[in-house]
């Protein structure tokens, strides 16, 4: 059976993920996206593949997409309209991975 691998990483990975994958001989597409916390910019990887390949295909998207943090402004309300911008430490990078059942494949 066919699975589609939908791989959520930052742009600061997608180049790194999806050239490891199609080293491995998996098709990538790369779609540009935005969202998450930070609505930042970021790459949304599908990857059609065999169900025995999936782990394969997972272990090599979290090898090449990493957690970091980023300090980010937080902005705190203080009353009548006044705001106060203070530092916060987020963790941005890593990969959300879906995995979904195929029903039909074809390539015309």
């Amino acid at each position: 059976m066919m699975k589609l691998i939908l791989a959520i990483v930052s742009n600061d990975d997608s180049s790194k993920v999806s050239s490891a994958l199609t080293k491995q001989r998996f098709s990538v597409t790369r779609l540009a996206t935005t969202g998450g916390f930070l609505m930042s910019g970021n790459t949304t990887l599908l990857v059609g593949t065999e169900a025995e390949k999936v782990d394969t295909a997972i272990e090599i998207i979290a090898e090449n997409s990493k957690k970091r943090t980023k300090m980010v402004p937080s902005t705190a309300s203080f009353g009548a309209g006044m705001y106060a911008g203070t530092p916060v430490e987020v963790a941005i990078g890593g990969a959300t991975i879906f995995v979904l059942d195929v029903e039909q494949f074809k390539k015309v």
